[in-house]
């Protein structure tokens, strides 16, 4: 090839493309910038996202907004108590020694006097016989004490017998008295130690509890950490009552005399009448209460101390035999919590805790009357954290 054709061909070389479309300028840069702003927008979204996968959901309990029907909705006050007997003793022995006959056992009925349990006694009758006999003794040197004075008082009246003697005839009378009495005494004495030994009823009752079994030491105040103090503890049945604490701010709702339900929590589906029996004359304290007892006008059997109950308080001229009345909503008083000086309930809505202000009317007993807020059958949470705010996530346990 010669220089001319190498010259030609470098030049071709030079020529533009005029198929090629040039692109326009600037838009690489401008999907970078686009790129750049999409970039954050995406991992924020993407952090939120497994935050709220990562973050555990607070666990809490819960209840259900509900409707009070009846008597419940017609009570003027609902308070929580538990079936006491009035009448109640631990019965103890007097005397201290080893249980050698038990005559009851849990639920037994007893008359006063009976015999619940007796003591091993037999040093003690050794005693009171001892003591009877020397009874015996002391009355019959008294007849011959008697006998001999009289004679010395008729002698010495008559001159045959010496001032001496009828001293010492008199002296002897009386001496031989006083012994009388002192066995008398005596004998007084050993039948308190041996009625001691007899654990008797104080009062028509039933047996409650036994806490001493044949065999076993007994003593008046349990010394010993072997001995025990009380052989049963036993209640009058026909005593028992409801003791309830209303709080002081509603206390002048009840009167004495003013009619009651009472609901056993063994058996809801059955209500006993009643009446405000007692309201005691003092105050607790520390839980700002007073105590007032219920008395049962209908009780039967099933009724035992200790039972946990709740008290319907009920206006005075109400018909206890039941009336309609309209129903009423209520919250759990443990829903109800204060947010920025204003009452407040949490709801759940998709597992997640919603705020809800709300209007309170009654107390009854462990629920209050719900004037506004959530509608009956939401679900409510049950002592709220402090820290609880509405959006966070949280799991019911019930």
């Amino acid at each position: 090839m010669d220089d001319s054709s190498a010259r030609n061909a470098d030049l071709s070389a030079l020529r533009i493309d005029r198929s090629r479309k040039a692109k326009p300028p600037g838009r690489g840069k401008r999907w970078l910038r686009l790129l750049w702003l999409l970039v954050p927008v995406a991992a924020y979204f993407a952090y939120q996202v497994t935050i709220e996968k990562v973050t555990p959901a607070l666990k809490v309990r819960t209840a259900q907004v509900t409707v009070l029907t009846g008597r419940d909705a017609t009570a003027e006050l609902v308070a929580t108590g538990y079936v006491v007997a009035q009448v109640k003793a631990a019965v103890a022995s007097k005397a201290t020694g080893r249980l050698r006959i038990l005559n009851v056992e849990e639920g037994d009925s007893i008359k006063t006097g009976g015999v619940l349990a007796e003591l091993d006694n037999d040093d003690i009758r050794a005693e009171l016989d001892l003591a009877r006999a020397n009874l015996k003794r002391a009355q019959a040197d008294s007849v011959a004490a008697a006998r001999n004075f009289e004679r010395q008082e008729k002698l010495y009246k008559n001159g045959h017998s010496t001032e001496e003697a009828y001293e010492a005839a008199t002296a002897w009378y009386a001496r031989s008295v006083a012994d009388v009495e002192a066995m008398r005494a005596g004998v007084r004495g050993g039948e308190v130690a041996l009625e001691n030994t007899i654990i008797r009823a104080p009062f028509d009752g039933t047996v409650l509890n036994k806490h001493a079994d044949v065999g076993e030491m007994v003593a008046p105040f349990a010394s010993a950490s072997s001995s025990r103090g009380a052989v049963v503890t036993m209640a009058d049945m026909k005593s028992l009552e409801v003791e309830a604490d209303v709080s002081e701010a509603n206390i002048q709702k009840v009167k004495v005399g003013a009619p009651c339900e009472i609901i056993l929590d063994a058996y809801p589906e059955h209500t006993y009448q009643g009446y405000v029996n007692k309201i005691v004359p003092t105050a607790d304290r520390a839980r700002a209460t007073v105590l007032t007892k219920i008395a049962f006008t209908d009780i039967d059997q099933r009724v035992l101390p200790e039972m946990s109950a709740r008290v319907n308080f009920l206006p005075v001229a109400a018909d206890t035999q039941g009336v309609a009345s309209e129903p009423v909503t209520v919250v759990p008083n443990e829903a109800l919590t204060t947010r920025n000086s204003r009452q407040v309930v949490f709801t759940i809505i998709t597992n997640t805790a919603q705020e809800t202000p709300v209007e309170i009317g009654r107390k009854l007993g462990d629920v209050s009357e719900l004037i506004s807020g959530p509608s009956v059958g939401e679900t409510v949470i049950l002592s709220p954290p402090g820290g609880l705010e509405s959006g966070d996530k949280v799991e019911p346990t019930n």
